[in-house]
């Protein structure tokens, strides 16, 4: 989707660890016109939880979810600032599954983000859900589809 460069540059600093599977930080240029999106949820355009019971279904979900939304701003998962992933679990291996999923979405765009483990989540049978902050680019418009 993203017409021209994008303008997110990752930041990794020689004092953290570089044994993480993310940057420690991001920065555009100003003047920048940022998108905060809501959650994605695992949800189908008629408005129902896919995937019930299906950590990775869902996350994908999620991620094609996610990424419409970035689309009607200008944006991509390449113009992504930093995500945060919530996971309804206690487990660290369900945690695990879905950054899995997010990281593959992502490709070597490896945004800064939080992985969250929580109680609960808004939807009937949902696992989980991404929100992200992009960088929009001014000259782009949304994909007909």
């Amino acid at each position: 989707m993203s017409p021209s460069p994008s303008t997110v540059r990752l930041l990794r600093s020689s004092r953290l660890s570089t044994q993480v599977p993310y940057a420690y930080a991001a920065t555009t240029d100003a003047p920048a016109r940022l998108v905060f999106t809501a959650g994605a949820c695992p949800l189908d355009e008629e408005g129902r939880t896919v995937a019930v019971g299906d950590l990775v279904g869902q996350t994908e979900q999620v991620l094609i979810n996610l990424r419409a939304a970035l689309h009607a701003a200008g944006a991509d998962l390449v113009d992504v600032l930093m995500i945060t992933v919530y996971v309804a679990t206690t487990s660290r291996e369900d945690l695990a599954a879905a950054w899995e999923v997010v990281r593959r979405a992502f490709g070597d765009h490896d945004a800064p983000g939080t992985l969250l483990g929580v109680t609960v989540l808004g939807w009937p049978d949902q696992l989980v859900e991404v929100e992200a902050v992009a960088v929009a680019h001014p000259d782009a418009t949304e994909p007909q589809s």
